[in-house]
Protein backbone atom coordinates (compact mmCIF):
# COMPACT_ATOMS: atom_id res chain seq x y z
CA UNK A 1 0.00 0.00 0.00
CA UNK A 2 1.20 3.50 -0.80
CA UNK A 3 0.05 7.01 0.01
CA UNK A 4 -1.51 8.65 -3.04
CA UNK A 5 -2.97 12.09 -3.74
CA UNK A 6 -6.73 12.36 -4.24
CA UNK A 7 -8.61 14.65 -6.59
CA UNK A 8 -12.10 15.90 -7.35
CA UNK A 9 -14.19 14.39 -10.12
CA UNK A 10 -13.85 17.59 -12.15
CA UNK A 11 -10.06 17.47 -11.89
CA UNK A 12 -10.00 13.86 -13.06
CA UNK A 13 -12.37 14.50 -15.97
CA UNK A 14 -10.21 17.43 -17.11
CA UNK A 15 -7.11 15.21 -17.03
CA UNK A 16 -8.90 12.50 -19.01
CA UNK A 17 -10.12 14.88 -21.72
CA UNK A 18 -6.92 15.16 -23.81
CA UNK A 19 -6.42 11.39 -23.76
CA UNK A 20 -10.00 10.77 -24.86
CA UNK A 21 -9.67 13.42 -27.58
CA UNK A 22 -6.58 11.59 -28.83
CA UNK A 23 -8.55 8.36 -29.07
CA UNK A 24 -6.86 6.57 -26.19
CA UNK A 25 -8.92 3.46 -25.26
CA UNK A 26 -9.29 4.35 -21.58
CA UNK A 27 -12.42 2.24 -21.07
CA UNK A 28 -10.75 -0.88 -22.42
CA UNK A 29 -7.70 -0.32 -20.22
CA UNK A 30 -9.89 0.28 -17.19
CA UNK A 31 -11.97 -2.82 -17.90
CA UNK A 32 -8.86 -4.98 -18.34
CA UNK A 33 -7.50 -3.86 -14.97
CA UNK A 34 -10.89 -4.40 -13.33
CA UNK A 35 -10.98 -7.89 -14.81
CA UNK A 36 -7.57 -8.68 -13.34
CA UNK A 37 -8.70 -7.60 -9.89
CA UNK A 38 -11.92 -9.60 -10.16
CA UNK A 39 -10.02 -12.72 -11.19
CA UNK A 40 -7.74 -12.28 -8.22
CA UNK A 41 -10.62 -11.94 -5.76
CA UNK A 42 -12.95 -14.61 -7.17
CA UNK A 43 -12.83 -18.07 -5.67
CA UNK A 44 -12.98 -21.00 -8.11
CA UNK A 45 -16.56 -21.72 -9.11
CA UNK A 46 -17.88 -18.43 -7.74
CA UNK A 47 -20.70 -16.67 -9.55
CA UNK A 48 -20.59 -12.99 -10.46
CA UNK A 49 -23.36 -10.40 -10.73
CA UNK A 50 -22.63 -7.29 -12.77
CA UNK A 51 -24.97 -4.47 -11.74
CA UNK A 52 -24.80 -1.97 -14.59
CA UNK A 53 -26.11 1.54 -14.91
CA UNK A 54 -26.46 3.26 -18.24
CA UNK A 55 -23.13 5.15 -18.29
CA UNK A 56 -19.45 4.44 -18.78
CA UNK A 57 -19.17 2.99 -15.28
CA UNK A 58 -21.59 0.29 -16.39
CA UNK A 59 -19.55 -0.13 -19.55
CA UNK A 60 -16.40 -0.85 -17.55
CA UNK A 61 -18.28 -3.40 -15.45
CA UNK A 62 -19.89 -5.09 -18.46
CA UNK A 63 -16.63 -5.42 -20.37
CA UNK A 64 -15.00 -6.96 -17.31
CA UNK A 65 -17.99 -9.29 -16.95
CA UNK A 66 -17.57 -10.29 -20.58
CA UNK A 67 -13.94 -11.25 -19.98
CA UNK A 68 -14.89 -13.35 -16.96
CA UNK A 69 -17.70 -15.05 -18.89
CA UNK A 70 -15.26 -15.86 -21.69
CA UNK A 71 -13.11 -17.58 -19.04
CA UNK A 72 -16.07 -19.82 -18.18
CA UNK A 73 -17.20 -17.93 -15.06
CA UNK A 74 -20.97 -17.80 -14.52
CA UNK A 75 -21.81 -14.10 -14.98
CA UNK A 76 -25.24 -12.54 -14.62
CA UNK A 77 -26.12 -8.97 -15.62
CA UNK A 78 -28.65 -6.79 -13.84
CA UNK A 79 -29.46 -3.50 -15.56
CA UNK A 80 -30.64 -0.70 -13.30
CA UNK A 81 -31.98 1.55 -16.07
CA UNK A 82 -33.89 1.21 -19.31
CA UNK A 83 -30.61 1.15 -21.23
CA UNK A 84 -26.99 0.20 -20.64
CA UNK A 85 -23.64 0.88 -22.28
CA UNK A 86 -24.30 -0.57 -25.73
CA UNK A 87 -20.88 -2.05 -26.53
CA UNK A 88 -20.42 -3.36 -23.03
CA UNK A 89 -23.79 -5.08 -22.94
CA UNK A 90 -23.38 -6.55 -26.42
CA UNK A 91 -19.92 -7.89 -25.56
CA UNK A 92 -21.09 -9.38 -22.27
CA UNK A 93 -24.02 -11.16 -23.89
CA UNK A 94 -21.84 -12.47 -26.72
CA UNK A 95 -19.42 -13.91 -24.17
CA UNK A 96 -22.21 -15.81 -22.43
CA UNK A 97 -23.32 -13.47 -19.65
CA UNK A 98 -26.98 -13.90 -18.74
CA UNK A 99 -29.53 -11.13 -18.19
CA UNK A 100 -31.44 -11.46 -14.92
CA UNK A 101 -34.30 -9.60 -13.29
CA UNK A 102 -34.04 -7.91 -9.92
CA UNK A 103 -36.06 -10.71 -8.29
CA UNK A 104 -33.75 -13.36 -9.77
CA UNK A 105 -30.64 -11.52 -8.59
CA UNK A 106 -31.95 -10.90 -5.09
CA UNK A 107 -33.04 -14.51 -4.53
CA UNK A 108 -30.05 -16.24 -6.15
CA UNK A 109 -29.13 -19.37 -4.20
CA UNK A 110 -26.31 -19.58 -3.45
CA UNK A 111 -25.74 -15.84 -3.39
CA UNK A 112 -23.25 -14.33 -5.82
CA UNK A 113 -19.65 -14.57 -4.70
CA UNK A 114 -18.91 -11.15 -6.18
CA UNK A 115 -21.23 -8.25 -7.00
CA UNK A 116 -19.67 -5.72 -9.39
CA UNK A 117 -21.12 -2.29 -8.61
CA UNK A 118 -21.13 -0.46 -11.93
CA UNK A 119 -24.25 1.59 -11.26
CA UNK A 120 -23.06 5.18 -10.89
CA UNK A 121 -19.59 6.68 -11.24
CA UNK A 122 -18.12 10.13 -10.77
CA UNK A 123 -20.97 11.67 -12.72
CA UNK A 124 -23.06 11.57 -9.55
CA UNK A 125 -24.63 14.90 -8.62
CA UNK A 126 -23.90 16.80 -5.42
CA UNK A 127 -26.78 14.83 -3.90
CA UNK A 128 -25.57 11.22 -4.22
CA UNK A 129 -28.89 9.54 -3.32
CA UNK A 130 -29.69 6.62 -5.62
CA UNK A 131 -33.03 6.70 -7.39
CA UNK A 132 -35.31 4.44 -9.38
CA UNK A 133 -33.91 1.11 -10.48
CA UNK A 134 -30.52 1.83 -8.94
CA UNK A 135 -32.07 2.33 -5.53
CA UNK A 136 -34.22 -0.78 -5.89
CA UNK A 137 -31.21 -2.90 -6.86
CA UNK A 138 -29.10 -1.77 -3.92
CA UNK A 139 -31.94 -2.28 -1.46
CA UNK A 140 -32.51 -5.82 -2.75
CA UNK A 141 -28.83 -6.82 -2.71
CA UNK A 142 -27.83 -5.25 0.60
CA UNK A 143 -29.05 -8.12 2.83
CA UNK A 144 -26.71 -10.65 1.19
CA UNK A 145 -23.81 -8.20 1.36
CA UNK A 146 -24.39 -7.30 4.99
CA UNK A 147 -24.70 -10.97 5.90
CA UNK A 148 -21.35 -11.70 4.26
CA UNK A 149 -22.80 -13.97 1.57
CA UNK A 150 -21.69 -11.65 -1.24
CA UNK A 151 -18.71 -9.31 -1.55
CA UNK A 152 -18.83 -6.09 -3.56
CA UNK A 153 -16.23 -4.75 -5.95
CA UNK A 154 -17.06 -1.11 -6.69
CA UNK A 155 -16.17 0.37 -10.06
CA UNK A 156 -14.43 3.74 -9.58
CA UNK A 157 -16.57 4.69 -6.54
CA UNK A 158 -19.29 2.90 -4.58
CA UNK A 159 -22.62 3.97 -6.06
CA UNK A 160 -24.37 6.40 -3.75
CA UNK A 161 -21.10 7.91 -2.47
CA UNK A 162 -20.46 11.54 -3.37
CA UNK A 163 -17.12 11.33 -5.22
CA UNK A 164 -15.66 14.60 -3.91
CA UNK A 165 -16.60 14.85 -0.25
CA UNK A 166 -17.36 11.24 0.65
CA UNK A 167 -20.87 11.92 1.91
CA UNK A 168 -23.93 9.70 1.47
CA UNK A 169 -27.60 10.63 1.48
CA UNK A 170 -28.71 7.49 3.33
CA UNK A 171 -27.65 3.91 4.02
CA UNK A 172 -28.58 2.58 0.58
CA UNK A 173 -25.00 2.11 -0.56
CA UNK A 174 -23.34 -1.25 -1.25
CA UNK A 175 -20.27 -1.35 1.01
CA UNK A 176 -17.31 -2.52 -1.06
CA UNK A 177 -14.50 -4.73 0.10
CA UNK A 178 -12.51 -3.45 -2.89
CA UNK A 179 -12.96 -0.29 -4.95
CA UNK A 180 -11.11 -0.23 -8.28
CA UNK A 181 -10.69 3.43 -9.16
CA UNK A 182 -9.34 4.69 -12.48
CA UNK A 183 -6.80 7.36 -13.35
CA UNK A 184 -6.58 8.95 -9.91
CA UNK A 185 -7.95 8.47 -6.42
CA UNK A 186 -11.29 10.22 -6.05
CA UNK A 187 -11.30 12.36 -2.92
CA UNK A 188 -14.59 10.90 -1.70
CA UNK A 189 -12.94 7.50 -1.28
CA UNK A 190 -10.69 8.82 1.49
CA UNK A 191 -13.10 11.25 3.14
CA UNK A 192 -16.05 10.95 5.51
CA UNK A 193 -18.20 7.86 4.86
CA UNK A 194 -16.04 6.89 1.91
CA UNK A 195 -13.32 5.61 4.21
CA UNK A 196 -15.61 2.86 5.48
CA UNK A 197 -17.56 2.19 2.28
CA UNK A 198 -14.73 1.96 -0.26
CA UNK A 199 -12.88 -0.92 1.39
CA UNK A 200 -9.43 -1.48 -0.07
CA UNK A 201 -8.76 1.05 -2.82
CA UNK A 202 -6.95 -0.18 -5.94
CA UNK A 203 -5.75 2.67 -8.15
CA UNK A 204 -5.46 1.87 -11.86
CA UNK A 205 -2.85 4.08 -13.52
CA UNK A 206 -4.21 5.21 -16.90
CA UNK A 207 -1.45 7.72 -17.61
CA UNK A 208 -3.31 10.88 -16.63
CA UNK A 209 -1.17 13.98 -16.26
CA UNK A 210 -2.04 15.52 -12.91
CA UNK A 211 1.44 16.88 -12.21
CA UNK A 212 0.25 20.49 -12.17
CA UNK A 213 -3.07 19.83 -10.39
CA UNK A 214 -3.25 20.42 -6.63
CA UNK A 215 -4.69 17.38 -4.82
CA UNK A 216 -7.44 17.94 -2.29
CA UNK A 217 -6.77 14.91 -0.07
CA UNK A 218 -4.66 11.75 0.16
CA UNK A 219 -5.13 8.12 1.15
CA UNK A 220 -3.65 4.63 1.23
CA UNK A 221 -4.05 2.68 -2.01
CA UNK A 222 -2.74 -0.31 -3.92
CA UNK A 223 -1.49 0.70 -7.35
CA UNK A 224 -2.11 -1.23 -10.57
CA UNK A 225 -0.84 -0.21 -14.00
CA UNK A 226 -3.22 -0.85 -16.89
CA UNK A 227 -1.82 -2.45 -20.02
CA UNK A 228 -1.14 0.01 -22.83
Amino acid sequence: MTQAPAYTAAQVRAAEAPLLAAGEPLMDRAAAALTAVLRRELDPGGRVLVVAGRGDNGGDALLAGAALAADGTAVDVLQTADAAHERGLRTARAAGARDVTLDEAATADPAYALIVDGIVGIGASHNPALRGGARDAVAALLPAVRAGRSRVVAVDVPSGLQPDDGTVADDLVLPAFVTVTFGAVKAGLVRAAGVGLAGRVVLVDLGLDLSHVPPVAAGEVETFRAAA
